[in-house]
């Protein structure tokens, strides 16, 4: 593949940092073999990328060497992104504030292509909460973050960003191209957007988008079980949506890119 202007990529670097994407999608250890396969690489040149990056710690195996995870090293990496990354930190207070006002689940997501990824969150102070994790991936059309952020976006950018037919996580997930778009539409013109159990069944999730930038590539939630949003909740949650916003606003002129 040539990108604009010529550049061709690295074949080497490329297939190393597949082998690292492949590892981070993976829930658990993979096989030589395994990896192999799905990215298409000879096993031979395989087995010596993961040598090579296990020596430098960037993977590990299991006890029999067959099996093989990200190391400790992407889990460094991965902390210094966060730690450097001014938005993360200017809107650390924006989500203490919300947590402490709700006691519920709230999460900062950037958009990445198709998906959405879990930059910060704020835990729930409730045993039955929302299961996340920082630099978690998720289909950005089945959450609320992301429908706030592909809002932020015209309806003829999607097709560039979405894979059509879209994946459903439970029966609620809106895949019908007609029915996103629809629904984009909606978030626009209310301001905010809404995952009504649509990521994860008994769980429904508020969002808006940080205007930090043109368009907006951050977002911040709240979510809370069904059984306790209650029939004032969705109106409490937005109002205190907006006021963070607001704050976040105000603040922008801390972010050393503004």
């Amino acid at each position: 593949m040539t990108l604009p202007g010529g550049f061709q990529p690295v074949k080497s670097s490329t297939r190393t940092l597949e082998v690292l994407e492949a590892l981070a999608a993976s829930p658990q250890r993979r096989s030589l073999v395994d990896l192999a396969r799905a990215l298409d690489i000879p096993k031979s040149s395989l087995h010596g990328i993961l040598r090579t990056m296990a020596q430098r710690g960037w993977v590990e195996s299991d006890p029999t060497g067959t099996r093989f995870g990200l190391g400790v090293r992407a889990l460094q990496v991965g902390a210094a992104y966060l730690t450097s990354d001014d938005t993360v930190g200017l809107l650390g207070g924006v989500l203490d504030d919300l947590s402490r006002q709700f006691g519920e689940t709230v999460h900062l997501g950037r958009l990445d292509g198709a998906h959405i990824v879990y930059l910060a969150k704020r835990e729930s102070v409730h045993p039955l909460r929302l299961y996340s994790a920082i630099g978690r991936q998720l289909p950005a059309h089945a959450t609320a973050l992301g429908k706030a952020l592909l809002a932020e976006r015209p309806d003829e950018a999607l097709d560039g960003l979405l894979t059509w037919p879209l994946p459903a996580l439970t029966p609620h997930t809106v895949t019908d191209p007609d029915a996103l778009r629809a629904e984009l539409a909606a978030v626009r013109e209310r301001g905010y957007a809404v995952d009504r159990e649509e990521n994860t069944e008994g769980i429904v999730c508020f969002a808006t988008a940080v205007p930090l930038a043109a368009p907006a590539t951050d977002a911040i939630s709240l979510s809370v079980p069904v059984a306790r949003l209650g029939a004032a909740g969705e109106d409490r949650i937005v109002a205190a949506l907006r006021r963070a916003v607001d704050q976040v606003q105000a603040a922008r002129g801390l972010l050393s890119t503004a």
